[in-house]
């Protein structure tokens, strides 16, 4: 297999292009530091793109990797032919790679291969011929096969193991199993029925069929979960007549031999003791697949949005974990996200201690000038909500109040590193820290967290776990790489996610700045123990300096490019302390003007690195999020009793998943938006027009306050 020539036709790209990018991660560089600085080489291909090819690339050396273990495997028995080779070379999955193999692996005691040791081997060859006619005939053959020691007794017995050798030939034939699979993908039905009388979630399961090539990834994860809690029965239905009759052609040569019978008797059990279990096993497995792959795609577009949402700068924030029996813990964080200080208040049940809390609030408000209160989501949350409004109004209405995500919250203050950030903080009181930094820059938090406990993802703990860590792990990767982060205040969480910095060399910067003081430029990072010229090649242009002399430092411009930069400058008479006051507005205008291929072809670099040049220069330290939607902030309440039909709202979307999305209205209770009521147009999936921290303009279709459902549209909306 040629697996350049591969890539490029899975991926649509060139094969010059696959082949210059394969030896850039060959030669250990970063996906974001080759999506950001080696433009050229790649041909501008993003990270998203990178990722895949990276995936790709190492699945098929897999593949090629197991081919050369089964030549091996099979040499060593000496089986190995020609034709097996090229069959061998020719095969473009593992599957068929492990279909070849399957006649040669060392099999565990079968029926097969008792009738092999019992010497019947030899009959069922007799049988494969499949004569005319037979003198003697293949029953007197079978009876010279009686042996007592070996325990044949009858010929009917020395026939029946003769048989079950064929129906294990059959069984192994890669070409046959290749086809079966195929036709019971293509015209196989998934059924499932109750296994209990329980109404349950998975009640519309309870009778259910669907062909498999059609069943959607959610509804396949979905039943899935319920036979794994054994709520559901399930079993695929293959297409059994169709595919006997194409065993029949394969196996069969001549229907009118005395073999016939014992050929189609082993043929029909090969295949329903075999085959048939072992394919459904398979497509089943590869469904699950298919369906995960979809899901990790749909999370990561989710958890992307979630953690490049707009974050709220400047701000002081009044951090709010609500509780009933042990109180709400209250947290002030300043503007750099700085613990000023802790308290607990018991306005909710069963102490109700208001009016005293109040005055708590109102005296921290003051103290601290706090500009937000954010508030989680979780249990006490809507008793929280009303006292916070409530002790609002007795302000100028300057404070507002926004309900914020615990999702992962508790999972972060319970873990070694809330531990180790407060280790003097109870659990709750770490929380409600976190509450208000997610806030406040929601990626500089939510990266100390699990991706897989934040919210965003759908059946995620179905998922096989590396496959899951790994394609989430890349897209906190690329979005902390994407924004770039401050050397002197990023957490030792953050920078980890940083190109070239890993867990231990993110200590070791935090522990030097600690020890040295703020660091003065960023070349100052090849002090760090264990940062060299190879980490710092890929780190050093994510990283940012906002009091470095050199302006550059503050900037997205690789330290590599430092003299095209200032060289660049220097034609159109600009100066670094243009740079830093923002000065340079008519210098792309000034460039273009001049040749933009001439100006490359002088400060000898690509025309992509120069275009990133001049926007890093006309905005110094600039924060892609702040392009996205800012959170909702409240000053009022509402309840889900107060929702009735055709009400028009203001929502930010939460969660968009395969049916739909989930839509906070400020009532407690998500709304759902069925991929129906999204738009008039028809879209495959709801992403194509919605993204998590999206804010829209909702109506209420439906409200359900017993079972606490809400059904939204988007369509037909009056409001602007």
């Amino acid at each position: 297999m040629d697996i350049i020539l591969t890539l490029a036709k899975e991926l649509g790209l060139r094969e010059e292009q696959v082949t210059k990018t394969v030896a850039l991660i060959d030669e250990g560089n970063t996906i974001p530091f080759i999506a950001r600085y080696r433009k050229e080489v790649t041909g501008s291909l993003d990270d998203t793109v990178l990722r895949d090819l990276e995936e790709k690339l190492n699945y098929l050396r897999n593949i090629e990797k197991r081919k050369e273990e089964v030549k091996n495997l099979i040499d060593g028995q000496g089986k190995l032919t020609e034709e097996l080779i090229a069959a061998i070379d020719a095969a473009q999955t593992l599957t068929e790679v492990d279909d070849i193999y399957r006649p040669y692996r060392p099999h565990r005691k079968t029926r097969a291969s008792v009738a092999r040791e019992k010497g019947l081997e030899p009959l069922a060859q007799l049988i494969l011929e499949e004569r005319k006619s037979y003198s003697p005939t293949i029953e007197e053959e079978a009876e010279a096969y009686i042996d007592a020691e070996k325990g044949i007794t009858s010929a009917k017995e020395a026939l029946a193991g003769a048989c079950d050798i064929i129906a294990e030939d059959i069984s192994d034939n890669a070409e046959y199993r290749k086809n079966i699979r195929s036709l019971t993908f293509r015209h196989g039905v998934l059924s499932s029925k109750a296994a209990t009388e329980e109404d349950t979630v998975y009640s519309q399961y309870y009778e259910y069929s669907e062909p498999v090539k059609a069943i959607p990834a959610h509804r396949i994860l979905a039943i899935n979960r319920g036979e794994k809690e054994e709520i559901l029965k399930v079993k695929l239905d293959a297409p059994k007549d169709m595919i006997l009759n194409y065993l029949y052609d394969c196996v069969i040569h001549n229907s009118t031999s005395p073999a016939e019978k014992y050929l189609t008797a082993a043929m029909v059990d090969g295949y329903d003791r075999l085959i048939e279990p072992s394919v459904e096993r398979e497509i089943r497995s590869d469904m699950f697949d298919g369906a995960s792959e979809k899901a990790i795609v749909n999370f990561e577009v989710n958890l992307k949005n979630l953690l490049m949402q707009a974050p709220l700068k400047g701000k002081t924030v009044l951090g709010y974990d609500p509780g009933y029996r042990t109180g709400c813990k209250l947290a002030v964080v300043d503007k750099t996200g700085k613990v000023l200080d802790t308290a607990v208040i018991y306005p909710t049940k069963p102490q109700e201690r208001i009016e005293e809390s109040k005055r708590k609030v109102l005296a921290l408000i003051k103290k601290y000038n706090i500009d937000i209160v954010a508030i989680g989501n979780g249990t006490a949350s809507k008793e929280s909500e009303i006292f916070i409004a409530n002790t609002l109004k007795e302000l100028d209405g300057s404070v507002k109040y926004a309900m914020v995500s615990e999702a992962g919250a508790s999972v972060y203050s319970a873990s070694k590193l809330g531990a180790d950030e407060f280790p003097d903080f109870d659990v709750t009181q770490r929380s409600a820290v976190s509450i208000a930094r997610r806030l406040q820059d929601p990626l500089a938090e939510l990266v100390k967290i699990d991706p897989k406990a934040i919210g965003v993802g759908q059946y995620q703990h179905d998922m096989k776990p590396a496959r899951l860590d790994s394609a989430l792990g890349g897209v906190v990767e690329d979005c902390v790489n994407s924004v770039g982060v401050d050397l002197n205040t990023a957490s030792h969480s953050l920078l980890s996610y940083i190109a070239g910095i890993n867990a231990t060399t993110a200590k070791n910067i935090v522990h030097y700045r600690e020890e040295n003081g703020e660091f003065t430029s960023r070349s100052q990072v090849l002090k760090v123990p264990k940062i060299g010229a190879k980490a710092y090649q890929q780190c050093a242009g994510f990283l940012r300096v906002p009091t470095s002399k050199q302006v550059l430092d503050r900037t997205g411009v690789h330290p590599e490019s430092y003299d095209a930069a200032k060289a660049l400058l220097e034609k159109f008479g600009y100066t670094a302390a243009d740079v830093a006051e923002s000065k340079l507005d008519e210098l792309r205008a000034k460039a273009k003007e001049y040749g933009i291929k001439k100006l490359c072809d002088e400060l000898e670099v690509g025309e992509p690195t120069l275009m990133d040049i001049i926007g890093e220069l006309e905005k110094p330290g600039r924060d892609l999020r702040d392009s996205t939607p800012a959170p909702i902030l409240r000053d009022d309440i509402m309840d889900l009793s107060d929702l009735k039909p055709d009400m028009e709202l203001v929502g930010t979307v939460r969660n968009v998943i395969d049916f739909g999305a989930f839509v906070d209205i400020g009532v407690h209770q998500d709304g759902l938006v069925h991929i129906s009521e999204i738009c008039d147009r028809y879209i495959k999936h709801p992403s194509e027009v919605l993204s998590v921290g999206d804010i829209v303009n909702v109506k209420v279709l439906k409200v359900d306050v017993q079972k606490k459902r809400i059904s939204l549209t988007m369509k037909n909306i009056k409001k602007a």
